[in-house]
């Protein structure tokens, strides 16, 4: 018999069963991750399935965050806050408030994740977990919370989609350009329910922040799953982040000869800056096809790409100049720590003297709820996942999505353009460490 992928392994072990792609598993769920939209409707499931006086399974493997409407910009916000407030407050369960950032980041950053786990999430872009050689996926508020109350929930074992890129990334090159390559190459349903497996030297060579992207955008061509192999690089980040020591599984890869449903493969230098056109991300092209449109709004944050580094990169551009007249620039970082290190360090100084303006930590316009949606005819270059019509704002607004970098060059012109034009400013950084830094 043929070897394993990765995701195959993972669900062998999380079932106890000898599995591979198609079987159908119940297994045991390591960490759970909800919020503010989702968290209610998980609730209720829960009391349905559990019992009113009930606890929850493993209340430490819970994490609830509110994060989507943060601040609160309606009465049924407030009222939604309040609801998670006294849930996790009820069952003794991590609950973030306001301001402590986006729910995927903050499983990284608190060591809710770990190689090997199986992490589910009320949330589509819970895949981003497989940047750290987890199984990350999101499910319904439903099974959701079905899982608090049994700590188990069945799955499909996922054929696996892999992509591979050898070689190095040309300057002004990132994860996030890759990620759009790829699901511009294989279409928005390329890889549903499918595993995507991300791996090659320069995958092997990428910072944990931007193997992150990969695996967060997953789900943007129908991805079950977003894995990269976990190692010592993975390791090490997640020791210095949340203090604590982390064993990994040597049998945490694909084997030689386990079984693709395709393999498509790149080489790094031959990759351009991608920008996806509106209205969805498989509108991928090379920057240079759009270079010249003229934007109004720009937009830095996500749980894609509003770490430090990806703001960094932003400040790095923008130092000593202004934005273009006529355009304006929303910062929204990931997490509380992201903030205070983006404060601590400088680079929201740069940013607000080059004319943009900070946002608290959280989802932000990204599912176009408040803090910078857009009008009508509004034109934005964001560095979201999504760029459906109307996700930002109006019906009638147009965002296109691309990396940090893209997004940083854009901003000096007023309209997209090519990073490599601004290439002496560039710098790939690597993974900052947010363990010193206190919520």
């Amino acid at each position: 018999m043929s070897g394993k992928t990765l995701a195959e392994k993972i669900l062998s072990d999380k079932s106890g069963d000898d599995v591979r792609a198609g079987d159908y598993v119940e297994a045991t769920v390591d960490t759970m991750l909800t919020h503010d939209i989702t968290g209610p409707l998980s609730f209720q499931t829960f009391y349905e399935v559990a019992g009113e006086d009930a606890s929850p399974q493993n209340p430490e493997s819970i994490l609830l965050a509110i994060d989507h409407h943060a601040p609160a910009d309606g009465v049924q916000a407030a009222n939604n806050h309040n609801i998670l407030r006294e849930f996790g407050e009820k069952h003794g369960v991590a609950q973030f408030e306001v301001g402590d950032g986006i729910c995927h980041q903050l499983v990284v950053e608190e060591g809710f994740v770990k190689p090997g786990d199986l992490v589910i999430g009320a949330d589509s872009h819970s895949t981003t977990f497989g940047g750290l050689g987890a199984f990350g996926t999101g499910v319904g508020s439903s099974d959701l919370g079905t899982a608090m109350a049994t700590g188990e929930l069945w799955f499909r074992v996922p054929e696996t989609r892999r992509f591979e890129v050898t070689g190095e990334l040309s300057p002004g090159v990132y994860a996030k350009d890759l990620i759009l390559k790829f699901i511009g190459d294989v279409g928005f349903a390329g890889a549903t329910y499918m595993a995507a497996e991300y791996t090659g030297s320069a995958i092997e060579s990428l910072p944990i922040h931007e193997r992150i992207v990969l695996s967060n955008m997953a789900i943007e061509m129908g991805g079950k799953a977003g894995l990269v192999e976990p190692d010592q690089r993975t390791v090490a980040f997640l020791e210095a982040q949340t203090g604590e020591s982390v064993e990994l599984d040597p049998n945490l890869y694909s084997d030689d000869d386990a079984e693709f449903a395709s393999v498509e493969r790149y080489i790094g230098e031959e990759i351009e800056p991608q920008v996806s056109k509106p209205s969805n991300p498989e509108n991928a092209v090379s920057v240079s096809e759009v270079a010249g449109t003229s934007i109004d709004q720009l937009f830095v944050g996500t749980c894609t790409n509003g770490r430090y580094e990806d703001i960094k990169i932003v400040a790095d551009i923008l130092a000593g100049e202004t934005l273009a007249q006529g355009t304006r620039m929303v910062v929204v970082p990931a997490s509380r720590r992201v903030y205070q290190k983006a404060l601590e360090t400088g680079v929201f100084q740069t940013l607000i003297d080059a004319g943009a303006i900070i946002q608290s930590a959280g989802c932000g316009p990204c599912a176009g709820y408040h803090q910078g949606v857009l009008g009508d005819d509004d034109v934005c270059l964001a560095t979201a996942n999504r760029n459906f019509p109307g996700r930002e704002g109006s019906m009638q607004s147009q965002v296109y999505l691309a990396s940090p970098a893209t997004v940083g060059a854009s901003a000096l012109y007023g309209e997209i353009t090519d990073p490599r034009s601004v290439e002496s400013k560039l710098n790939r950084h690597d993974d900052y460490i947010l363990s010193e830094v206190q919520r």
